[in-house]
This record gives structure tokens, C-alpha cells and sequence, in this order.
């Protein structure tokens, strides 16, 4: 699970309009999770062609990557390459728990409770191989630039960000802040009016924008004391220690000017040691596996043009989606990157 900093982070609600004119690199992963999560039927069951095959994030992908588009966003998507061997028992843990969420929605169905149905459906929510296949074949299809990185996408966003070759790291993790991101922008894509959980209560959910400088300079302290933190806390790559919240892991941190004393700390206010040894993830958070990508091979990525009939052929053909709709917004997607693309507009978005 990510870190949970919601209650450290200095953030603002934000506007689409301020990302006008800006590249952001958004954690495919995320969003893909996302659309998977939330796209579905009223018993949770998702988006599917005439095949059987899962289609909900090849609409969130389609409609909203040409929503941002159309405020002016200039979106590149980085995907997962191979995860960090930190990782394995976090995504073990993952696949049991959507297993049994997976046996909950079954019942649910069964027994024709429809709330209990889609809340199982939505923690039992996979990216296969087929998903991601699928995702890197539209955008191509769409124009839309991405990276696949060589180990953790968010650190390669993250990385890409801190270069100054994109604006900011759109993801829902603040892991993305541990991985030295400047900006990041939680809510991109998945903002609107949605639903609480076993609630009649609907919430709007608007995009945010959290600043790291902003952040440590709230909070007082470095960026490795973040890190510090999220180690505590716990991250995608190891367990946090237990009874230690986010106040208790700011005063240890703000009081440690190492990592060893920061662990000393630990083990005096809780007793309990870290399951993994905490120099190891604060190594991958520091020094993650990333690839250099230069600002003059983001820029050829952002010169694709949109593929109008291959856009129909794989949406409508291939996958059953609505021809009317599909093409519509093709028609809409081609006259914003192809007038802008063919004058030169996309080498100057950052």
C-alpha cells in the first residue's frame, strides 16, 4: 500500500485551465487501476466486448486523456517495467486480498446485494498483461506519447519531473513525493462526482496539486526526512511499524540526522524493528532504477499524430465500443493535436 501522508502534505485544490500549456507524465498503473476500479456495471461487472475481453480502461484512457488534451494538457504515460524485489511481498499481499474481495463480489452477485457486489468487484480489480497491451496500443493509436520505465513507473515519472522535462507527476501515491517528484497532481484522472462506499452520499473530486518544496518547508524538514516518514508510515515496498502515525513519525524525524538514529527511535517509542532493513528502501527511494530520457526525445514523442481510422477500427471493430461517440470525439481529439502538432505548439508545452 502507498504511503499515506494526506495528513503532512501541503496541497490546493486545482483548476484543469492552470495545466494549460504543460506536460505532465501520468502513472499509467494508477490511472489504468482507476478506470478498472470505477468504470463498471451496477454489479461491478466491467466494461467487456463481444469476447469477453475487459475494455473499462480503454474508455477512461480514450475520454479522458482527450479531456486533458482539450484544457491544453500535453499527457505522457509511464508504465511499469519489472518491480523492485522489495515489492514482492507487497504484491502478494495484494493478489490474496483481491482473491478473496474476488470471492465477496461472487457472492454478492449471487445473493443480488448490487452495493456489496461492486465494492468487491472494485478491490478485486487486476491489470493483466492484456489490459496493459491494450493501453499502450491506443494511446500509439491516439497520438499520446509513453514511456514503458525500466522498474517502478512512478520513479520514473518522478525522475523525468525533477529533470524539468515535464510539469508534474500525475498519481494518486505519495510515494511519487519519496521519489523526489517537485510537483505532483492527485485526482487527474478520475475527477468528478463519485460515490462513498456503503453510503447513499455522493462527494465531488477535484484535482489537487501537492508541492514538495512546499511541503518540507511546512513540515521542517529535508527531503530524506520524508523519506523517513514514509518508512515508518509504511510504503509500497515495506510495512510501516505499528502505533507509529503521522505526528510520531514527524517528531522522530525532525529529530533524526540519520537513518540509524531515526531506526534507535523507532525501536525506544514502539519496541518493534523493521521487518526489512530500512537502508534498502531508503536506497530505492534515493537512487531508483530509472532511464535518462532527454528533453529532445520527450519532444519527438510529443510530434505523433493522432490515427483517426486505426483509433475506430481498434475502439469500434476490435472492441464494440459506439461508432458515433468514438468518432466524435476522434474528430475532436485529430483537430486539437493535429492543428497543434502541425505548427509546433507541442515543443514548447513543459
Amino acid at each position: 500500500m502507498s504511503v499515506d501522508l494526506s495528513k503532512l502534505v501541503v496541497r490546493r485544490r486545482l483548476s484543469l485551465d492552470e495545466l494549460n500549456g504543460r506536460r505532465v507524465a501520468i502513472d499509467a498503473y494508477n490511472a489504468i487501476y482507476q478506470f478498472l476500479s470505477i468504470i463498471r456495471q451496477p454489479d461491478g461487472t466491467p466494461l467487456m466486448d463481444s469476447d469477453g475481453r475487459v475494455t473499462s480502461h480503454l474508455s477512461g484512457l480514450f475520454y479522458r486523456t482527450i479531456e486533458l488534451v482539450e484544457h491544453g494538457i500535453a499527457p505522457v504515460y509511464v508504465f511499469d517495467g519489472i518491480p523492485s524485489m522489495l515489492k514482492q511481498k507487497t504484491i502478494e499481499a495484494r493478489m490474496r486480498r483481491r482473491d478473496e474481495a474476488y470471492a465477496q463480489w461472487q457472492e454478492a452477485r449471487a445473493a443480488g446485494n448490487a452495493e456489496a457486489a461492486r465494492i468487491g468487484a472494485q478491490a478485486s480489480t487486476r491489470i493483466t498483461r492484456d489490459v496493459v497491451e491494450s493501453a499502450e496500443r491506443l494511446l500509439t493509436l491516439m497520438g499520446i506519447p509513453s514511456i514503458a520505465a525500466p522498474s517502478e513507473g512512478e520513479a520514473q515519472a518522478s525522475r523525468m519531473c525533477s529533470d524539468g522535462i515535464v510539469y508534474a507527476v500525475a498519481s494518486q501515491d505519495y510515494d511519487t513525493l519519496l521519489f523526489g517528484a517537485p510537483v505532483i497532481v492527485r485526482n487527474l484522472s478520475f475527477s468528478g462526482r463519485r460515490k462513498l462506499p456503503r453510503k447513499d452520499v455522493y462527494i465531488s473530486v477535484e484535482p489537487e496539486l501537492v508541492n514538495l518544496g512546499e511541503t518540507l518547508s511546512t513540515l521542517g524538514v529535508t527531503h530524506r526526512q520524508l523519506v523517513y516518514i514514509g518508512i515508518m508510515l509504511g510504503t509500497d515496498f515495506n510495512a510501516g511499524i505499528k502505533g507509529i502515525g503521522p505526528k510520531t513519525a514527524l517528531k522522530i524525524a525532525m529529530a533524526s540526522d540519520s537513518i540509524e538514529s531515526m531506526v534507535a527511535q523507532v525501536k525506544a517509542k514502539s519496541g518493534s524493528d523493521f521487518e526489512l532493513d530500512p537502508n534498502d528502501v531508503l536506497a530505492l527511494f534515493e537512487k531508483p532504477e530509472v532511464n535518462e530520457v532527454s528533453a529532445s526525445a520527450l519532444d519527438e514523442l510529443f510530434r505523433q499524430r493522432p490515427d483517426r481510422d486505426g483509433i475506430i477500427k481498434f475502439m469500434c471493430g476490435d472492441h464494440g465500443f459506439s461508432a458515433d461517440r468514438v468518432e466524435k470525439f476522434a474528430d475532436r481529439l485529430v483537430g486539437r493535436l493535429g492543428s497543434a502538432r502541425q505548427s509546433g505548439i507541442g515543443d514548447w508545452m513543459k
